[in-house]
């Protein structure tokens, strides 16, 4: 995870939480996970040795979390140039939801493609969580017309669109893919 993303954690979360520096990047560890990896220097000032797992629920915890229903104030609908309204959670919102929920989670995507005659391109992502007892992973596809730039970059909205399916698969906004169109 980013230090980044920190800002986007709500102040609550990170009660019982540290970051610690691994390279060029940031981890977030459970202080209970760091309490006892603590060891005292020649100084007798306390030193953190790095902990053995930031992971500190198991999936089943995780799952439950990310299948309850998001609230409406974080849906936005957009309006499709044949009049269809289409509720969906941005990208950002999604992650921001994971950070939360599975700050151990990470994503990437698997491969590109456009279609034969050049018209569309299609992004396969797989996201993976992290827990406890066990780490599991979700793939799923977008896809987005070369032509339609109404929304950004084609590809960039691709691998938004099978980012935001991948999470589905977990059950996160899972629930707007069943409501009733009226």
């Amino acid at each position: 995870m980013r230090m980044a993303n920190l800002k986007y954690l709500s102040r609550r979360a990170l009660l019982g939480w540290s970051w610690k520096v691994e390279g060029s990047s940031y981890r977030l560890y459970s202080k209970a996970s760091t309490a006892s990896a603590a060891t005292t220097d020649d100084r007798g000032e306390g030193e953190d040795a790095a902990p053995t797992s930031g992971i500190c629920r198991p999936l089943s915890e995780i799952l439950k979390e990310l299948n309850k229903k998001v609230p409406d104030s974080l849906v936005k609908t957009r309006v499709e140039s044949d009049g269809f309204a289409i509720r969906y959670i941005p990208w950002h919102t999604v992650n921001r939801i994971l950070n939360l929920h599975a700050p151990e989670w990470s994503g990437e995507v698997r491969n590109i493609s456009y279609s034969a005659d050049a018209k569309s391109v299609s992004v396969v992502y797989r996201i993976t969580l992290y827990g406890t007892d066990a780490e599991i992973f979700r793939e799923s596809t977008g896809t987005a017309s070369i032509d339609d730039t109404s929304y950004g970059d084609p590809v960039q909205k691709a691998e938004a669109m099978a980012f935001r399916r991948a999470c589905a698969r977990f059950g996160l906004g899972l629930h707007l893919y069943h409501e009733d169109v009226s």
